[in-house]
């Protein structure tokens, strides 16, 4: 689990929680219409930029992603590239039909090395796995993105549905603190929905996606260099800017050998 994700959340919200309650009461800051306005608008709008399946898949998987480590590893595929290109120098490709391998899209373009597909086949049918998964992942991204630019929108339609409230009840002084509040606490509701929860998961997931992406090509190229029975020293060149931190200090070293 990504616990900055879950930290960040808890700690924003515990600090705005915390600045009301030093400074009043929190049951001034509920307001059910501007809950409507704001949460209802935003879902409303999310709704019509979206269709409905996008919706719910995009909402399950941009928060598995921004809640979640990615499962992919790029040393371990990195690894298991060096190990399965030794073993096609010793026993040639067929040497890998036994060879276990976790990751499903390296597994997959290892079977269409062993059955004899070349080079630009495996590349090319890999690769629209890969662009397939990389979109579904994006589709996260731009859900929880729309919603932070849509909320503070319905924050300033709150605030003027409160005004036009509070302008049209001047001459009963009663009514105008309620409008007022109703104007206020929409801002306030937007604000939060878009900077502390929306915006931030969006640029979380923009940053995994990256990094998701970086790693599929790492799997593809891996895939390649295998069969075409590169060697361990040269995939290692090869591979080693796939890596986030570059090519791990062993690896350079052997290299320089």
């Amino acid at each position: 689990m990504d616990i900055a994700t879950l930290i960040g959340i808890i700690a924003g919200t515990g600090v705005i929680v915390g600045a009301i309650l030093i400074g009043g009461n929190l049951g001034a800051f509920v307001d059910v219409p501007s809950v409507m306005v704001v949460f209802g608008g935003t879902a409303a709008a999310t709704l019509i930029k979206f269709p409905m399946r996008d919706v719910v898949k995009s909402l399950k998987i941009g928060v598995s992603i921004a809640f979640k480590n990615p499962k992919e590893d790029p040393l371990s595929i990195y690894e298991k590239a060096i190990e399965l290109s030794t073993i096609v120098r010793k026993d040639g490709l067929l040497g890998l039909e036994t060879a276990e391998i976790e990751n499903s899209i390296m597994a997959r373009g290892i079977r269409m090395c062993v059955d004899g597909h070349n080079g630009e086949v495996i590349r090319s049918s890999i690769s629209s796995e890969v662009e397939k998964s990389i979109q579904n992942d994006e589709l996260g991204e731009l859900m929880f993105r729309g919603i932070g630019d849509t909320a503070p929108a319905f924050g300033m339609i709150g605030t003027l549905v409160g005004l036009v409230q509070m302008l049209a009840n001047l001459s009963d002084p009663d009514a105008i603190g309620p409008a007022m509040a109703i104007a206020m606490l929409t801002t306030f509701y937007g604000a939060v929905l878009a900077n502390l929860f929306a915006l931030p998961i969006a640029d979380k997931l923009a940053l995994k996606v990256e990094q998701l992406k970086n790693t599929k090509e790492l799997i593809v190229e891996s895939v390649v260099q295998i069969q075409s029975s590169q060697s361990p020293m040269v995939m290692k060149e090869i591979l080693g800017p796939y890596l986030p931190g570059g090519i791990p200090v062993d690896a350079e070293g052997e290299g320089g050998e």
